[in-house]
């Protein structure tokens, strides 16, 4: 990447970041800008754009499970919404070309069709990355964010070969057969270790079935997904995951640079694109619906339309084969990257604050609910608990089997993955199923008997907002909590909560300790926490 990349990228980033704005907005805006000013793209910067994304559906893989695709509430809801918006933007489009509106003049039904299609996918690489900084991937509305992602996908892939005329080869057949390869990706990811090898052998896998699926004449993108798919039963799974984060938001910033090389807008097309992202509403209100009406809770169902309301890269791959066909004019594939960009912006800014929106309109939200919740919505709180963890990651998960040591059964664990529960159910441990953030569950939940509260999650926004639910229904016992950094220590204790630890050095104060006791010493050491 040319330092010009860097230098525009770093200065946008590190603008919108000090209005706490997401650095990807400063990206988007970067890209713009040095197309303005004339500056030529590279094929270094495209192929750094398609390496992130690949690396990233590889990643979303890792931390998906087949069988939640089959849900109804998965498959109905994406089919449901792209059939209704296409429906919908198609005939408003139609409308318009009858009033003789600008850009719309002489738009058919299969034009105005298209248009809809294009525009009724939400962006994977926007949304990802957003429930990635929220440590919201292994939610109930993440998952269902993801699933719905992924069905979107699957609609992709059959689009293109209907739309390009290039039909898989006989020999796509044989990809059915990769599940017998588990084994062997498993014997492969044990024997990389835990250093250089390990982020070496997830991009080998996944740029590998990359290739494979392109090879064969099917969407690359779904041949890395599929791959991490296959490996996201493995223990190693999360670390691998974690192991290739920082080279897959850097590349990324090269997707998100790249779509402001699509064209130079006027201002036409650039009110045009402000119109259309205005339609967000409405896709955000269809998403909500159709997903109450299959007895989802109205948190999930506002949190996971939220996610969605955006409009997809995709609808641009839509665009350029319907200009390319003759379908559309060229003017809309600068519009439709313009309403790409703002989408972005605009999902960016509102989900930020999306927990805040929904306590604040809670009540209203709650009237759309079904009367009947789905198995997966209910939960059942552990009598007896007096002391609670909430997220049983590494940190979490070590605190948790400590407390267990001491108190035994009044120490309770509590996780919003729904599937590392079960495992720890399974395991005999005294745990279940909650999202902290959720206001409902508090409002549920008898933290009478609770004196004691550790959050062990790895975002201080997630700690705040749980300790402002803890705080509403009067809860009385104590709050702790983690954090990596002294800066981040001094914002969660002035945000109400009672003691916070320094990660590291808490690790090498315990380190300390236990190492004293070896030798048949009882530590000494007097330290504030």
């Amino acid at each position: 990447m040319d330092f010009i990349w860097i230098l525009f990228a770093f200065v946008c980033g590190l603008t919108v970041k000090f209005f706490s704005l997401p650095p990807l907005i400063g990206f988007l805006f970067a890209g713009f800008s040095l197309h303005f000013m004339g500056i030529e793209p590279t094929a270094s910067l495209d192929s750094l754009a398609d390496l992130g994304i690949t690396l990233m559906l590889f990643t979303i893989g890792l931390k998906l499970h087949v069988k939640d695709l089959l849900k109804r509430e998965i498959w109905v809801s994406t089919l449901s919404h792209m059939g209704l918006w296409t429906l919908l933007f198609g005939s408003l489009s139609i409308l318009l070309s009858i009033i003789a509106f600008p850009f719309f003049l002489d738009m058919d039904i299969q034009t105005a069709a298209l248009l809809g299609f294009a525009l009724s996918f939400s962006s994977t690489v926007c949304i990802i990355k957003l429930l990635e900084e929220s440590g919201e991937i292994k939610t109930r509305h993440g998952q269902i964010a993801i699933g719905v992602l992924v069905m979107q996908d699957i609609a992709a892939v059959i689009f293109l070969v209907f739309a390009t005329g290039k039909t898989p080869s006989i020999w796509a057949l044989a990809l059915f057969g990769l599940i017998f390869i588990r084994p062997f990706l498993d014997a492969l990811l044990n024997r990389a270790g835990h250093g250089e090898m390990l982020p070496l052998t997830g991009f080998f896998l996944a740029l590998g079935g990359y290739e494979l699926f392109t090879l064969v004449g099917v969407k690359g993108d779904l041949g890395a997904l599929l791959f991490g798919v296959l490996l996201s039963h493995h223990a190693k799974a999360s670390e691998l995951t974690k192991s290739l984060l920082s080279f897959k938001d850097l590349f990324l910033i090269g997707f998100f640079l790249s779509i402001g090389f699509i064209a130079l807008p006027t201002w036409p097309m650039l009110g045009m694109a402000a119109i259309i992202s205005c339609l967000i509403v409405v896709k955000f209100a269809m998403f909500f619906l159709i997903f109450t009406r299959l007895q989802l809770r109205g948190r999930t169902s506002f949190l996971s339309a939220l996610a969605l309301s955006n409009f997809s890269e995709f609808g641009l791959i839509v665009a350029a084969l319907s200009v390319e066909s003759g379908w559309l004019n060229k003017e809309w594939l600068v519009i439709l990257a313009l309403a790409v960009s703002l989408s972005f912006i605009l999902t960016s800014v509102f989900y930020r604050h999306a927990h805040q929106l929904y306590s604040t309109y809670k009540e209203y939200i709650k009237k759309y609910e079904s009367p009947e919740r789905l198995r997966e919505d209910l939960f059942i709180q552990p009598p007896h608990a007096e002391i609670l963890v909430i997220g049983l990651g590494r940190v979490g998960k070590g605190a948790f089997k400590a407390l267990q040591n001491m108190v035994d059964q009044r120490v309770v664990g509590m996780d919003a993955d729904r599937l590392r529960i079960k495992e720890y159910q399974q395991k005999g441990m005294n745990v279940f199923f909650g999202d902290g953030e959720d206001a409902d569950l508090w409002e549920n939940f008898d933290t009478s008997t609770i004196k004691l509260i550790l959050l062990a999650l790895p975002s201080i926004e997630d700690d705040k907002n749980i300790t402002t639910q803890l705080r509403k229904v009067n809860y009385q016992g104590q709050i702790a909590a983690i954090a990596r950094f002294q800066d981040e220590r001094e914002l969660l204790l002035n945000s109400g909560i009672d003691n916070v630890f320094n990660f590291y050095t808490e690790a090498g104060i315990g380190f300390a300790e236990e190492s004293l006791r070896l030798i048949g010493e009882e530590p000494a050491i007097q330290h504030a926490l």
